[in-house]
């Protein structure tokens, strides 16, 4: 893809005051791979969940963003300027699938939310099959991500990517689709429990 440098014109003068607020952690970004098509599958804890996860990659994040934040012409131009698009939350939004499967077929890295939606406990929501269904029909493996504050840290681990076959496809179809979400959503707790543990051994130690 070709870059982006208002995207990373705004991501380096955004970067010290992001720091300074959230002490963003990044872990395992040698997972997300320099080149070529992934989808990062977050959870959702924070509005600024997408400024933060790209602030901690080389690569441009590609994002949707819910249509309600491009009704103001100012910050539609802003946001489409940074790569973001919008999409139609609670109903099936063909045209915004379809926007987000050609930039995967370009090579983009994309984010997705899972949940579909902000946690407001921090706690995990059930997974809808977005995020699978497009796996699926771009052929393209998937990064679970998992968002964790950790006493005064907020930390963003990246897993290994998951191939089709890891997600458990073989035909595609609504069971598997489901299944795919439930595999994804399993890594990014893993993820969690693991930095918990990490955290907990450090406490102690």
């Amino acid at each position: 893809m070709k870059r982006n440098h208002f995207y990373f014109f705004w991501r380096a003068v955004l970067l010290p005051f992001f720091k300074l607020i959230y002490r963003m952690k990044y872990v395992g970004r040698e997972n997300v791979p320099e080149n070529g098509a992934y989808i990062l599958a977050s959870n959702h804890r924070l509005a600024t969940d997408p400024i933060m996860l790209g602030m901690g990659l080389k690569r441009q994040v590609l994002f949707m963003a819910k249509e309600e934040l491009f009704k103001n012409k100012f910050i539609s131009w802003f946001l489409r300027k940074l790569g973001a698009f919008p999409v139609s939350r609670g109903k099936a939004d063909t045209g915004s699938i379809r926007h987000f499967e050609n930039a995967l077929e370009n090579g983009a890295l994309m984010g997705i939310f899972i949940e579909g939606t902000r946690s407001k406990d921090g706690e995990f929501l059930p997974p809808k099959n977005g995020c699978s269904l497009i796996a699926w029909d771009t052929k393209t493996p998937v990064i679970p991500v998992c968002h964790t504050k950790i006493g005064s840290r907020t930390v963003f681990h990246f897993g290994k990517p998951l191939s089709l076959e890891d997600m458990g496809f073989e035909k595609g179809g609504a069971r598997e689709f489901r299944n795919a979400s439930r595999v994804i959503m399993d890594h990014i707790k893993a993820l969690r429990a693991e930095d918990l543990a990490n955290y907990e051994a450090k406490s102690n130690g």
